[in-house]
């Protein structure tokens, strides 16, 4: 009931600082009405008109998390869940360079969403039933699929969780993860000694110098670890999942329109990649016949006007920031000292779970 009434509060509170910086802009422009609701209506303001007026995407992300979200000693914001805010930018304006990044943790990040403080969060949560209906946030789509796996050194030898044997793991104590590790072993009859530590940055420590065999948490945090220690390629996140998390942008509840806006950018991203349009041979591609390409870059039919945006606007994004595949592959690559593999993350055609509605 206390979540609840918590979560009304909100809205509410988001709404009356949002009318109020409507009127605020409104009377700088010399207009002499005031919008009201009529009786009984909900008062309802564009997201997409105010972060235009505005000039720019106010986008809250995690930091640091090495790959998804981090900030240089300049300042400078870089990762997979920063490209995706990039992308939103391009769609809205063409350009990726107007957003702002602000970095949030805890439940606060769902409370500065709400208030109107940030357009956009990204990447700070699993998607979960009460997250989706408590706070007044909406998941638009699964930009990530994530779950616990394993990380191993080289010097063990396995390719394959299966091929754990004997072997002494670090899991966080009385934790989710440590339960899984118990039902994955038992399930299997391999037979493992554990580890334990109540604080998740000790079992970095203890994996790093060597105290056990193989570490076990998100995959995404193992991604983390991993890209800090000396020799990133000599240790690897094995395929197999033993959970299921799935992340993505989230948008207040109460703009369909600018929620269709984030969810189609993601959408833009995957279907890119599906048709082998890249940020390198776009150009090339605008005289491609296929009909699904010609409506992605905004050569034929305008998949624009319905979202108030630009006939061009998915070629935009794609200019920008790449499709799916590049982003990954930027941020996860063995170029960026990743090497995490796409698993769920590859497109359906590959055996993954990424997929995307048709443009048309």
């Amino acid at each position: 009931m206390k979540l609840h009434l918590f979560s009304r509060l909100l809205r509410i509170s988001a709404s009356v600082t949002l009318l109020g910086a409507l009127l605020l802009s409104a009377q700088g422009a010399g207009s002499a009405q005031e919008a009201e609701p009529q009786a009984g209506e909900p008062f309802t303001i564009s997201m997409l008109e105010t972060v235009r007026a505005r000039g720019y995407v106010i986008c809250a992300a995690t930091s640091p998390l090495p790959g998804f979200a981090q900030v240089s000693p300049e300042g400078l914001w870089s990762g997979f869940d920063i490209d995706m805010c990039r992308a939103v930018a391009a769609a809205v304006f063409g350009d990726p360079s107007r957003v702002e990044f602000r970095p949030l943790s805890g439940q606060s990040r769902f409370a500065h969403l709400a208030m109107g403080e940030v357009d956009l969060v990204v990447r700070n949560a699993p998607w979960t039933m009460s997250r989706d209906t408590l706070y007044g946030a909406t998941y638009v789509a699964t930009s990530f699929f994530d779950g616990q796996a394993f990380m191993v050194p080289d010097r063990l030898g396995v390719v394959s969780a299966y091929e754990l044997e004997d072997v002494t793991i670090c899991v966080a104590a009385n934790s989710e993860a440590e339960q899984r590790l118990d039902d994955f072993f038992f399930s299997n009859q391999l037979s493992y000694d554990v580890l334990l530590y109540e604080d998740r940055d000790d079992l970095a420590v203890s994996y790093r110098a060597g105290e056990c065999d193989a570490i076990t948490g998100s995959a995404s945090w193992l991604q983390a670890i991993r890209r800090t220690m000396p020799e990133p390629g000599a240790n690897a996140i094995l395929p197999e999942r033993l959970s299921k998390e799935a992340y993505g942008p989230v948008v207040r509840s109460d703009d369909v329109q600018w929620a269709a806006i984030v969810r189609r950018t993601l959408y833009a991203l995957i279907n890119a990649e599906e048709y082998g349009v890249t940020s390198v041979n776009i150009e090339s591609m605008m005289s491609a016949r296929t009909p699904a390409i010609r409506r992605l870059l905004g050569v034929e039919d305008d998949v624009g006007s319905d979202l108030g945006l630009r006939a061009t606007w998915m070629r935009d994004v794609i200019r920008s920031v790449g499709n799916y595949g590049e982003i990954y592959s930027r941020h996860f690559g063995a170029a960026a000292g990743g090497q995490l593999l796409r698993g769920q993350n590859a497109l359906w055609l590959n055996g993954g779970l990424m997929y995307a509605p048709p443009v048309y």
